[in-house]
């Protein structure tokens, strides 16, 4: 065996794993986002760190009913099932990144029978055909000098971290729908009792009214007038019946179930006691699951670039071939059949029709676009924010005049009332403060179902209930 060829051999792989060192791929750094200063519009950004999003969710949602269907739907609903099927598959591509270090080993074995031209260069020698028996092994290793077997890695890695945070954006988004649903349904039952309790006070008027006809107190308009205004609360309830089945369904499918009745509890015992806090706008790169997906596909751009950068540099292979060679298949095992070739290979591009380039520069269009779009992802992040403060302040401060315009109808109906039996007003007045009653009702429920749902809202604004 040439000695000789093996030192050098030896000393190539050295020299490579010294080379180990000089990575050309540079390490990834967060880049400033300025865009957090005034992410939440407001002159004073909060001081307290503390943050609503790293409350539990079943610390935030106390109704026993609603628990029940965040664990049901977290553990059935199909979205979260398909996003644990992409988190098995880029774990998959990780643990190849991570294989990228070692060697690459095939073994082949292979049987020929070549028949000669009597005229040809060996056809002279030999006659007839010429068999061959072989059994091989073939081991190669690239020498990761420039860090392109590093980036890789790292790249497969951040892969699989934003699948993950994808999985946690899709907990985050279920939890938020279920109890907007489940608050949305309380909401729909009380107004459906309001309407079913106009209904029967309406058919009690009618009567009133066409007795009050008979005695020459109100005219055919004024019971016809009564009429239709029963009329019209029968077809409201007819929609919010409709609108309670679709939310059941809605509801049902958000369980991973067919849709079937819900059970549930009032809307007037509903309460979210957890205080609103914030954070600061800094803490949605920790804990809004999008932003960190988001950042981690930048990640990934980021060390692609690094891969394609590597390929402009001269890549180090070191390779052996052995195995078993023999024409006679009675001596292909012998120690004579016994071959062995050891091989290293320093290979620069030189001329490739610029695909090393220009894949270069398509990564470095690829980083920055990933980078617009982390930036964009924490934009709208911050926008859900605050958003969602605002809608909390504008419905809570709703919900107090609504329930003084609640009482004001309500009141100005009992004094219409009295007046017309003393024959002061018509009956239209009447009616006209009736139909205020309702609808000012109606939107009073609607308002509370706003604010639970602004909470909800901002809730998973901030990156709540994945944790």
């Amino acid at each position: 065996m040439n000695y000789r060829r093996i030192f050098k051999i030896t000393a190539i792989a050295g020299f490579a794993f010294l080379m180990q060192s000089c990575f050309v791929a540079k390490t990834y750094e967060r880049p400033e986002v300025e865009e957090t200063e005034g992410l939440y519009r407001t002159d004073e950004l909060p001081q307290d760190s503390t943050s609503m999003a790293d409350i539990s969710w079943e610390e935030l949602f106390t109704d026993p009913y609603l628990q029940d269907y965040i664990r049901k739907g977290l553990e059935n609903n199909l979205d979260v099932r398909i996003a644990i099927q992409q988190i098995a598959a880029a774990e998959a591509y990780m643990k190849q990144g991570k294989a990228g270090y070692f060697p690459t080993l095939s073994a082949g074995a292979d049987v020929s029978r070549q028949y000669l031209a009597k005229n040809s260069q060996f056809g002279s020698f030999f006659s007839g055909h010429i068999d061959q028996f072989q059994l091989t092994g073939n081991l190669s290793w690239e020498a990761d000098i420039w860090g392109k077997i590093r980036s890789n890695r790292r790249a497969f890695l951040a892969s699989y971290l934003q699948t993950v945070a994808a999985h946690q954006a899709v907990k985050t988004e279920l939890i938020a729908s279920i109890a907007s649903s489940y608050y949305q349904l309380l909401a729909l039952d009380q107004q459906l009792k309001i309407t079913e309790e106009t209904i029967e006070n309406r058919e009690s008027s009618l009567e009133t009214t066409k007795a009050l006809k008979v005695a020459g107190s109100v005219t055919e308009v004024g019971v016809k007038q009564t009429e239709a205004q029963l009329h019209t609360a029968e077809a409201l309830l007819v929609d919010i019946k409709a609108n309670i089945k679709i939310m059941e369904n809605t509801l049902s499918i958000l369980l991973g179930e067919m849709p079937h009745t819900i059970e549930r509890g009032k809307l007037e015992n509903q309460s979210i006691d957890t205080e609103l806090k914030v954070g600061v706008p800094a803490q949605l790169l920790q804990n809004r699951p999008d932003v960190m997906a988001s950042e981690y596909g930048l990640v990934n751009a980021f060390e692609l670039t690094n891969v394609a950068k590597s390929n402009f540099y001269p890549s180090l292979t070191l390779t052996a071939t052995g195995g078993f060679q023999s024409v006679e298949f009675s001596k292909w095992f012998d120690s004579g059949s016994l071959f062995a070739t050891l091989a290293s290979g320093l290979t620069q591009p030189i001329f490739n029709q610029r695909k090393i380039r220009s894949e270069y520069e398509a990564s470095q269009a690829r980083q920055e676009t990933s980078l617009l779009e982390f930036k964009q992802t924490l934009l709208n992040a911050g926008k859900e924010v605050s958003d969602a403060l605002y809608t909390y302040e504008a419905e809570t401060e709703k919900i107090d005049i609504r329930k003084k315009e609640l009482d004001a109808y309500t009141l100005a109906t009992e004094y219409s009332e009295e007046l017309l039996n003393n024959g002061m007003i018509n009956y239209l007045e009447v009616l006209t403060a009736k139909e205020q009653a309702l609808n000012s009702e109606l939107s009073y429920i609607d308002s509370r179902f706003q604010q639970l749902n602004a909470i909800i809202t901002l809730y998973k604004a901030l990156g709540g209930g994945w944790k």
